[in-house]
């Protein structure tokens, strides 16, 4: 079937969003999420996109960001997807890709949506469980804008249109804030304590046994369930003694 063609923007202004294939992990630790950031801040100079807001996710990245004359959508996040996952799969000794095979993107061509899509984003933390206040999180542009912290943001056009106590006050209203239809992108965390009687379940065992051939196979089947129910790759080998690269091959 052909994929359907991309909503164009009137404004250039879309929100995007890139998630791990098989929604795995995109990111374990400081310097991935430094060097991420870093992307976004040197291909904003080569391609002269404004970033609006930001957050990475553990398993995703959502951008409100702008085209500029030098480049398009589509070439602005070749260049961050390729040149990311040049340097991760170096550092964690794997192959082949890590983002889902297409970005998602949607237009944003009015003021009252882009506020929208601004709440939504900088909200993903609260609603998943890492934080209690958005500008508590580390990896998004809310400190940019409530705690004037310096960053990667062009902040200028959404504080043309909230002053920061209208921003805070628009932040925390109560909301139904829907954007993209990717209801299964923003999740809590999974307890150590579930996520052993899940891995009990499906593997036996909290140490299971690698094995070979057919064994393996039976492994991969339940390393796929398990991080599918919400068990990061960081958790499933601190708890079981699984390495990294298996548990990643199996989601290959």
């Amino acid at each position: 079937m052909p994929r359907t063609a991309r909503k164009k923007s009137q404004s250039q202004i879309y929100h995007v969003m890139l998630r791990g294939i098989n929604k795995q992990q995109i990111f374990f630790d400081e310097e991935d999420h430094r060097f991420f950031l870093g992307l976004l801040k040197r291909y904003k100079e080569s391609c002269g996109y404004d970033l609006h807001a930001y957050c990475l996710m553990g398993n995703h990245v959502h951008l409100l960001i702008q085209e500029g004359e030098n480049a398009s959508l589509g070439e602005i996040i070749r260049h961050i997807g390729s040149a990311f996952v040049y340097w991760y799969n170096i550092k964690y000794e794997r192959a082949g890709h890590l983002f889902q095979d297409r970005y998602k993107s949607e237009p944003v061509d009015t003021e009252a949506y882009m506020l929208t899509v601004f709440r939504y984003i900088l909200m993903n933390p609260v609603k998943a469980g890492l934080c209690t206040r958005v500008e508590q999180y580390p990896y998004s542009s809310a400190k940019e804008y409530l705690l004037e912290a310096d960053g990667i943001t062009d902040t200028a056009r959404m504080k043309s249109m909230l002053d920061k106590n209208a921003m805070l006050e628009y932040i925390y209203q109560s909301n139904e804030d829907r954007c993209i239809e990717m209801d299964d992108t923003v999740r809590k965390r999974v307890t150590d304590e579930a996520a052993e009687q899940m891995i009990r379940s499906e593997m036996g065992g909290i140490h299971p046994t690698v094995g070979k051939a057919k064994e393996r196979q039976t492994l991969n089947e339940a390393i796929r369930k398990l991080i599918q129910a919400g068990i990061s790759i960081r958790q499933l080998n601190r708890l079981t003694g699984i390495s990294k690269k298996i548990i990643e091959n199996a989601l290959n």
